[in-house]
């Protein structure tokens, strides 16, 4: 397999709950490894191999600060995720409407 086609994008990325956890935990701040690990019941290793799925997607980064690395949230890949489902709004919306037209005739 190329590498091209091994890169994970945003919606493999955030099909799995741990990493969508991972991902709101970043949102608030920067954190080592250690840090996001404690958060999960599972072994760093795991973790790790989160984290790169989440870093192929581009939607982390790490740096190296002194003997940890950090990883912080890269938001602007999830813009593809927000474009996709924007167009999918519509039928939320229409179907609210509906709704909302039953219950008030419901009333009257």
């Amino acid at each position: 397999m190329s590498a091209a086609a091994q890169k994970h994008d945003v919606f493999q990325a955030i099909a799995d709950p741990t990493r969508r956890e991972v991902l709101r935990l970043l949102a608030e701040k920067e954190l080592p490894i250690s840090e996001i690990t404690s958060h999960f019941p599972m072994s760093r290793t795991a973790i790790a191999k989160h984290l790169h799925i989440l870093s192929e997607a581009e939607l982390v980064s790490g740096r190296k600060v002194g003997r940890e690395k950090r990883y912080r949230l890269q938001p602007e890949p999830l813009t593809e995720l927000k474009q996709w489902l924007s167009y999918y709004e519509q039928f939320w919306n229409n179907k609210l409407s509906i709704l909302k037209h039953i219950v008030e005739n419901q009333e009257e």
